[in-house]
């Protein structure tokens, strides 16, 4: 894949600014990019804030890790490469999301410290803010709803994080969730309280 555009490619600017655009919708675009290991309650997490923003008035949507995988990244497997390229794309359809005005909140574990600070970089830092869903190893385990945990334990499924692959906690996230201690509505809460702290034209 090339890393830059061909030479007979050029971007076309528009009439209508991403200012424009957030000024039409009345709120400051965002991406909280949730990263946490498997089963830490990211995706509850996503879609409860969904909902929250949604009756607050806020057009928002959710990127969710397995649902992209449906589509978008589909032809994507878990090595480290296809790790790397599904938050890139992940972090492309953010940025033009945000552009349009949109909320988004992302919901996947992505491990590495290296691809996140790719995304930020991908999505603007004055978009970009980084929650740790910092539940515990044990308690994700404990939960295992999909069954990951016992088929990476078994040996069946090779470079799962937290088991067989690393994961690298964020050093300075804007925002630290536990799910073992926090109740969802409290969460849910606090992700609103980010969204709305200085610098948001708009608050949820």
């Amino acid at each position: 894949m090339s890393p830059t555009p061909a030479p007979q490619i050029v971007w076309h600017g528009g009439q209508v600014s991403p200012a424009d655009r957030a000024g039409l919708l009345g709120q400051q675009p965002r991406t909280l990019w949730l990263t946490g290991l498997s089963a830490a309650g990211k995706s509850t997490l996503a879609f409860a804030l969904e909902r929250e923003l949604h009756d607050r008035g806020r057009a928002c949507t959710v990127l969710d890790g397995d649902n992209v995988r449906h589509g978008l990244n589909r032809n994507l497997g878990f090595s480290p490469a296809d790790r790397r390229e599904n938050i890139r794309r992940i972090a492309e359809v953010a940025r033009l999301m945000n552009d349009a005005g949109l909320i988004v909140i992302t919901a996947f574990i992505s491990p590495w410290r290296a691809d996140r600070a790719a995304a930020r970089a991908i999505i603007g830092a004055e978009c970009f803010l980084e929650v740790y869903v910092s539940t515990p190893l044990a308690v994700c385990e404990a939960r295992d709803p999909k069954g990951f945990y016992g088929q990476a334990r078994r040996g069946e499924l090779p470079d799962f994080t937290g088991v067989s692959s690393p994961y690298e906690a964020p050093e300075e996230a804007d925002l630290t969730l536990d799910t073992a201690q926090l109740s969802l509505a409290e969460a849910v809460e606090q992700l609103a309280r980010l969204l709305s702290r200085p610098g948001a034209d708009s608050p949820p």
